[in-house]
């Protein structure tokens, strides 16, 4: 299910998350967030690290707020799961802003099977969690939303996600 128009924001994207400030990226890949990855890992100046868990992203994500760096960890909404643990015991009790940029897999129950319940509870989850979250949505400018992240991270010292459905940042 693509809401896009075949363009790739994730230029536009990555331009908003540096010109906010933006200097640590980690992650797990999700095809979903494949021009994201692709352009974070060619960018010599993002030192992008490809994490093999979600939640050692987040470990590093923290090591990197306590070193002076804004950090990013992307992953596909199935690493929220394995995130949980280490959002809630280490991220949000030491009060650790982190951006987690999420791939919306099985949005809308249109996706292979295994990604349907993670695509139904992402959202509950994350309200669960107390985590500010927004879509991003094909055609919309990138920087309000990037700002948007980073000024309720860093009023609150807690994570916020924006949420990326299929077809805006491949």
């Amino acid at each position: 299910m693509s809401h896009g128009s075949g363009k790739s924001y994730a230029p536009e994207f990555v331009a908003a998350l540096k010109e906010a400030g933006f200097d640590f990226f980690a992650g797990v890949p999700c095809s979903l967030l494949k021009g994201l990855v692709s352009l974070l890992d060619r960018d010599e100046s993002a030192h992008y690290i490809s994490a093999t868990r979600e939640d050692s992203a987040i470990g590093m994500a923290v090591g990197a707020w306590l070193g002076g760096k804004l950090p990013m960890v992307l992953m596909q909404n199935s690493g929220l799961g394995v995130s949980v643990n280490a959002l809630a015991s280490l991220s949000t009790m030491y009060e650790v802003p982190t951006l987690l940029v999420i791939s919306w897999r099985g949005e809308g129950g249109n996706d292979a099977p295994e990604h349907i319940m993670m695509g139904e509870i992402m959202i509950p989850i994350l309200d669960l969690m107390k985590i500010p979250h927004r879509v991003l949505r094909a055609g919309e400018p990138m920087g309000p939303q990037v700002g948007w992240a980073k000024d309720v991270m860093l009023s609150t010292r807690q994570p916020a996600a924006l949420i990326v459905p299929a077809g805006v940042l491949e």
